[in-house]
């Protein structure tokens, strides 16, 4: 969507507010022990609190309050009840509607001890949204986002997971442009004022940038066995830094 008033900003903050809070209390609750059923528990309870409900619920039939992946599954987890175990990767992907609003953001957190490789593939995700930030401006072609991630995650030395992407959002979960995480040469529109995305660099300690769809119907996981890191954020455009609605 694009922002264009005053009624639609306040409904974005809104629900950019009530993904924050969630996605911070589900990063408190992740510890060895509690499973992505609890959390996920946990989540709904959020939404209720704020009048709020999932929108992958709403709009796609999911099963789930928020979609919870672990390990080698990148995005769509549904969440399980095998308790969370020492060492884990866990992704936490929340996405309200809150009064017609939707806002999307993720993060990926371990469970303590951290390995040191999991530890530089979650760093690696952050480094390369922080980078997608400064090619995130009006004026701007849309491709210089994906740009900036994959050069990035190249630098780190982990592997871009190419077939999954960044989107538009505020309406509806998904909404046009798609924002690649690649280098895309024909993608040159340029970003305009007040168009909100969804930016979300995901990558993976193995070496395969494929990946495919557990039986599940949902879960997408690496195609090697490596594990997933994805970090996103809610952007809305402007001529300077971008307003991080989800922050």
């Amino acid at each position: 969507m694009t922002v264009n008033n005053e009624r639609d900003l306040k409904g974005m903050k809104l629900a950019g507010k009530v993904v924050a809070r969630t996605l911070e209390a589900l990063k408190a609750a992740v510890e060895p022990g509690v499973t992505p059923a609890e959390l996920d528990t946990l989540a709904g309870q959020i939404f209720t609190q704020h009048g709020a409900f999932s929108a992958p619920r709403a709009e796609y039939g999911a099963p789930v309050n928020v979609f919870i992946s672990v390990n080698e599954d990148i995005v769509h987890g549904l969440p399980t009840h095998r308790p969370l175990a020492a060492g884990d990767v866990v992704c936490l992907d929340v996405t309200p509607n809150v009064g017609g609003y939707v806002a999307d953001a993720a993060a990926t957190v371990a469970v303590p001890p951290v390995s040191p490789v999991a530890a530089r593939l979650i760093a690696c995700a952050e480094a390369a949204f922080a980078q997608a930030m400064t090619a995130a401006r009006a004026g701007r072609p849309i491709n210089g986002i994906g740009r900036a991630i994959e050069t990035e995650v190249k630098r780190r030395g982990f592997t871009l997971l190419r077939e999954l992407q960044g989107h538009g959002v505020g309406r509806a979960i998904h909404e046009q442009p798609d924002v690649p995480n690649f280098y895309h040469p024909a993608l040159k529109k340029p970003l305009h004022q007040g168009l909100v995305i969804a930016v979300e660099p995901m990558v993976s300690s193995g070496r395969s940038w494929r990946t495919r769809t557990l039986q599940d119907g949902w879960t997408i996981s690496t195609t090697d066995g490596g594990i997933a890191a994805h970090f996103e954020h809610t952007i809305m455009m402007t001529t300077g830094d971008p307003l991080i609605l989800t922050a």
